[in-house]
């Protein structure tokens, strides 16, 4: 029996909250550790004395932490891991490590390489897109599921080059091989996700139009020629009021708005990756810079809410909101409302950051 997609709703709103609930408190956790405990991002490669007094005049987390660091996603906390989404770092983070720990692929299974787990998800992304142009909504709702598994090896693939090359905490190895390989699978397994959603609206297009108005208001000449008599609804409540005059929307505006929606998902990825390429530079991987400035920017709360801007805006926060308004039948209605209002969010957040970018060159700098 198919779930009703009001029960659906409501069912995954509420878990919508719960996860909500559990990923501030463990943003709450997260600063915590990092303004209270020793940090292992930063080489003390200098001699300043204040660095060495700061580095270990504070406690180890790993002295402290109950939950093993092989699968804490608190850490090692590195630039990328406070600019990756919530659900990557805090769910699908720790459940790859669980994975890797299971089935030894890092240490035990060297035939599967970080590329080869690239690869599959596109094909389960192609599975996916197909599952997504069914009129069905379970089948739409399986889409769903293959698509958050697609993410999920998105990540085990990160997970495995690290653990390989035994690098602690979230890094982008910026210009590698693997680098590419990893944007290009997203790349298409994203394209593979727009062009279901693309041929399930083009073949189901939502409607338009309008509920218990008098007749005199709506422009019924104009829908009279684009509509067939399947498109017009009339309800026996008079001949002025209750009459439904409802039209297909076009498939240029499906492509429209979708392709706006694509368009913030774009400038999103680039500049997501261009921050976590500039602050690594600044923070981590530039040792000429001292260590204890390095250091005070990146345990400062105002880095970190300028980094919290990015868990929410960037590319994979979009696809787990998308993912969540085709689960729940909301598809249209969800892309109607970000498709020019998620522009805002990107604008501000670009803004903020090209700012901070500044401040944070100029302060380690000095």
């Amino acid at each position: 029996m198919m779930w009703p997609s009001s029960q659906a709703s409501k069912v995954l709103t509420l878990l919508l909250l719960l996860t909500i609930v559990y990923c501030v408190c463990m943003d709450t956790l997260l600063f915590l550790r990092i303004r209270h405990y020793r940090l292992d991002t930063f080489d003390a490669s200098d001699n300043h004395t204040q660095t060495t007094t700061l580095r270990y005049a504070l406690p180890d987390y790993e002295g402290v932490a109950w939950i093993p660091c092989s699968v804490n996603p608190l850490c090692h906390p590195t630039v990328k891991a406070l600019m990756v989404d919530h659900v990557n770092h805090y769910i699908y983070g720790p459940l790859c490590a669980v994975v890797d720990i299971v089935a030894g692929i890092s240490e035990s299974v060297p035939l599967i390489t970080p590329n080869i787990i690239s690869f599959s998800h596109v094909l389960v992304a192609c599975v996916g897109a197909k599952l997504l142009t069914c009129k069905s909504l379970a089948a739409r709702r399986f889409g769903v599921v293959l698509f958050q598994l697609r993410m999920f090896l998105d990540d085990l693939d990160g997970h495995v080059a690290r653990a390989r090359k035994h690098i602690k905490g979230e890094r982008s190895e910026v210009g590698t091989l693997g680098y590419w390989v990893d944007g290009a699978c997203d790349l298409l397994g994203v394209v593979a996700m727009m062009t279901g959603i693309l041929l399930y609206l083009g073949g189901n297009p939502p409607r338009r139009g309008y509920r218990g108005t008098p007749v005199s208001t709506l422009p019924y000449h104009q829908l009279k020629e684009i509509n067939t008599c399947e498109d017009i609804e009339k309800e026996t409540h008079g001949a002025e009021v209750g009459i439904s005059y409802k039209t297909k929307v076009t498939f240029q505006r499906i492509v429209q708005v979708l392709g706006l929606f694509s368009g913030q998902m774009v400038l999103s990825s680039i500049a997501w990756n261009r921050y976590i390429d500039v602050y690594q530079e600044l923070l981590e991987n530039c040792t000429e810079y001292p260590t204890l400035r390095r250091e005070t920017m990146f345990r400062s709360g105002v880095f970190f809410l300028a980094t919290a801007l990015w868990r929410v805006v960037n590319p994979h926060s979009y696809l787990h909101l998308l993912s969540l308004s085709v689960f729940c039948d909301k598809t249209w209605g969800f892309l109607k409302a970000v498709h020019y209002s998620g522009y805002v969010g990107l604008i501000v957040a670009v803004i903020v950051s090209e700012y901070f970018v500044g401040s944070v060159r100029s302060f380690v700098m000095s």
